[in-house]
């Protein structure tokens, strides 16, 4: 990773909303901003809204205790979601 680019980690309990991003330059014209993960909590559900990391996420939150059922696979389309192990919405 270049030395101009950070990993910011970002918390809004207030508004549940949770997000890890790099943002920074990579030489003189390259801007970076990419968000690497976006958490929501809703509706008390948990929504992926982005994860662009190789950690399964949600199964990691099954196995420590979270049902399925509160866990909304945000990134996929209302249209797919059913068609998963996880909650609609």
């Amino acid at each position: 990773m270049d030395e101009d680019i950070e990993t910011q980690l970002i918390f809004d309990d207030e508004h549940d909303h949770y997000q890890l991003v790099d943002v920074g330059w990579r030489g003189d014209f390259d801007r970076v901003y990419s968000v690497i993960m976006h958490i929501d909590i809703q509706n008390n559900k948990i929504w992926i809204q982005r994860n662009m990391t190789e950690s399964r996420i949600a199964h990691e939150l099954v196995e420590r205790g979270i049902p399925k059922t509160d866990i909304v696979l945000g990134f996929q389309s209302p249209f797919k979601r059913p068609f998963t192990e996880f909650a609609v919405a």
